[in-house]
């Protein structure tokens, strides 16, 4: 059986009063369930500023576009960034393009944590597939193609 790996690092100090009240904060705006979920987007980001250092060492032109393209598609960026963005990313961009902040923001559910609820209970589909992890990244662009699914008995609900 494969062991999998773990998508995030503990910090390395467990109870930096400072971090935990930031923490907390962003628990509370982005109804997340748990620290670990921060974590995760910590992670995330981490991966793309150290790429992004190394392609500035680097000087690596044909890689440096295929990151930024990248993060643009995402929605992270804009069109014309350059590695400076990229480092300048903070949580709250990774946070701000997930699916539950995003259900949310358009309106489908009064608060965001509703919003979680109708996404793991399956009322919430995208690009009419139903879609269960309100972690989940959503490219720009996707956000018209968020909406109920069909058979939702919520359907109809204005929130």
């Amino acid at each position: 059986m494969k062991r999998q790996k773990k998508k995030f690092e503990r910090p390395k100090r467990p109870w930096d009063k400072v971090r935990i009240e930031e923490e907390k904060k962003l628990t509370q705006n982005y109804g997340l369930r748990r620290k670990k979920e921060i974590w995760r987007a910590e992670s995330i980001l981490r991966n793309y500023r150290r790429l992004a250092r190394e392609l500035a060492a680097k000087r690596d032109k044909e890689k440096e576009k295929i990151l930024l393209d990248k993060l643009f598609k995402m929605g992270l960026i804009k069109k014309d960034a350059d590695l400076d963005d990229v480092l300048a990313l903070t949580v709250e961009n990774i946070l701000d393009r997930r699916l539950q902040t995003l259900v949310f923001k358009k309106g489908l559910a009064r608060t965001v944590k509703l919003s979680r609820q109708y996404i793991v209970h399956g009322h919430i589909t995208f690009e009419g597939r139903k879609m269960r992890w309100p972690s989940m990244l959503v490219p720009l662009g996707g956000e018209e193609k968020i909406s109920f699914y069909e058979k939702s008995k919520i359907k109809g609900v204005k929130s």
